[in-house]
């Protein structure tokens, strides 16, 4: 077994455990969530978002290269940019599991899976919500990339991007359309110092 080889499962073995441990992470929080959490809005518009990003997720791990060659097996990479992606692919994996973890740490009790707005509601600002206003959605994007470069087939890794965003865009617009209601001026300060989704755009 050749060294790239050897990065290849490797790299594989950590997209895995991220995918993995971020999952467990999610359902533990959800079950540590207070019972007495009261809910003052939701707008259920949002689990079309949650169902298109599912689609892109699922895409990305159904449609697998059997052999973890390549992303791209019709261009003659060289073995230094193969595992350059491969490296690069990790290093997302592992910066999105600790994105994900710490933003939802930060929400603490308001942190929930559907557009909603609980009693009590607080605009938080701070932690992973200084660089972007969606660092979860951010680190849900980072990990389906990590997966199609180490995992999937091009032909649907590329279009699971696209879709992803598609549900993701109707996920934030459901979101903050309750929080600028909620919160007014103090959100629209806050729109315009921070962006939505990637840091800089």
């Amino acid at each position: 077994m050749s060294k790239l080889d050897i990065l290849r499962l490797t790299a594989f073995a950590v997209v895995v455990a991220t995918w993995a441990f971020s999952t467990i992470y999610f359902l533990v929080a959800r079950r540590k969530r207070p019972a007495e959490t009261q809910e003052a809005k939701r707008d259920p518009a949002s689990y079309w978002g949650i169902a298109i990003q599912s689609v892109a997720i699922v895409a990305v791990w159904v449609f697998h290269r059997s052999d973890l060659g390549p992303l791209l097996p019709m261009l003659a990479m060289p073995r230094w940019l193969d595992a350059a992606i491969l490296a690069a692919a990790m290093l997302i994996a592992i910066l999105s599991l600790w994105l994900s973890i710490a933003s939802i740490r930060t929400l603490g009790k308001q942190w929930t899976y559907v557009a909603r707005v609980i009693e009590g509601h607080r605009l938080v600002v701070e932690g992973p919500y200084k660089l972007v206003r969606n660092p979860i959605y951010l680190a849900m994007f980072g990990s389906l990339v990590s997966t199609g470069l180490v995992f999937s087939k091009w032909w649907a890794f590329f279009p699971a991007i696209v879709v992803f965003l598609i549900g993701t865009q109707i996920r934030i617009s459901r979101e903050e359309k309750l929080l600028a209601a909620t919160f007014a001026g103090q959100w629209t300060d806050y729109t315009r110092r921070v962006p939505a989704l990637f840091p800089g755009f």
